[in-house]
């Protein structure tokens, strides 16, 4: 391929019923990476498995204890599918633990220290207090005057496309003032405030036991969603930086643009769904045609051959050739 290959890794809110199961034990190496993450997460990771797997979960997936390491898990599993396929990513850009599982694949973490930080985080942030997610048509001057202390910006994922964050019911009184001023306002789904000061208490700690875990230079360039910046081994190594995360703002939009400053790209969006794919859409690059974007999984929900049809018109796409387990 003439353009390289920049891999978009979802986070929250892209968690969805049966998200990918129609890959696993049909896909070898699908298969392989998610019981990698169970085993590497113990006895946590079987009750995790379970639920994705279930008709009716023990615990619902937009739980933190169930979207964030089920995220993380697909995406990362999904970037071994891409790189069995040969394919070798130039660029990563993760959107929250998106990001994680960015830096796991660029061998910033090993799999066994990655799934130690992302139980960590889980735990703690269940222990925060409830809240959600709310995504706002509109841009981040236009919302701001209905904005109080607890409800802030949590994600500029696109020039007119921001998400609030904050704990209930404080972030449901402002829903309502949009909604009275003809904002269109969709919630995302999400039992906690992410990207908000509201979960600042429940990640006290969190760095101490970050700074324990080895960590290395990326080996592929990692972009920054909170940064908008390539990652550097210093700040890799930072333990503060990702023990931010769950309260720090995402930068999702001025990521993809320094992303595409630097060359035009095959964005190839490597999660559940195609959010970030609607968004990459919305880019003059894409846009004009210079860039691209292949989403792996389907838009939408569906019954389990959709996911295998979606994973293979997107192989197609990329010019893989010689597929099996597809």
């Amino acid at each position: 391929m003439s353009r390289p290959i920049a891999l978009l890794l979802p986070g929250q809110g892209s968690q969805h019923a049966g998200m990918a199961t129609g890959l696993y034990r049909t896909h070898p190496v699908f298969t392989a990476a998610m019981d990698e993450v169970f085993a590497a997460m113990g006895e946590e990771g079987a009750r995790l498995r379970a639920d994705w797997l279930a008709r009716q979960p023990a615990v619902a997936l937009d739980h933190v204890t169930r979207a964030q390491p089920l995220l993380f898990a697909i995406d990362y599993a999904l970037g071994q599918v891409v790189f069995d396929w040969g394919l070798r990513p130039e660029t990563l850009l993760g959107h929250s633990i998106g990001e994680l599982a960015g830096a796991t694949l660029a061998g910033v973490f090993g799999l066994g220290d990655a799934a130690r930080l992302v139980l960590d985080r889980m735990h703690r942030l269940a222990d925060g207090p409830p809240g959600g997610m709310l995504a706002v048509a509109a841009r981040q001057e236009d919302v701001t005057p209905f904005l109080d202390g607890d409800v802030v910006i949590g994600a500029v994922n696109a020039p007119r496309q921001i998400v609030l964050a904050g704990p209930y019911p404080a972030l449901a009184l402002v829903e309502k003032s949009l909604l009275a001023q003809d904002f269109t306002c969709r919630r995302v789904p999400s039992l906690s405030p992410f990207h908000s000061p509201a979960l600042a208490p429940a990640t006290e700690g969190a760095a101490e036991v970050i700074a324990t875990l080895p960590v290395s230079p990326p080996r592929i360039t990692l972009y920054s969603c909170y940064t908008a910046a390539p990652l550097t081994y210093e700040d890799v190594a930072d333990a503060n930086y990702w023990a931010r995360h769950p309260v720090a703002m995402i930068r999702f939009w001025p990521a993809l643009d320094a992303l595409l400053a630097e060359r035009d790209a095959v964005l190839v969006e490597a999660g559940p769904g195609q959010g970030l794919s609607q968004l990459a859409r919305r880019h003059p690059a894409v846009r004009a045609g210079r860039s691209a974007v292949v989403s792996l999984l389907p838009g939408r929900p569906g019954p389990p051959d959709r996911d295998r049809s979606a994973l293979a018109t997107a192989a197609k796409s990329l010019g893989v050739e010689g597929l099996t387990g597809l």
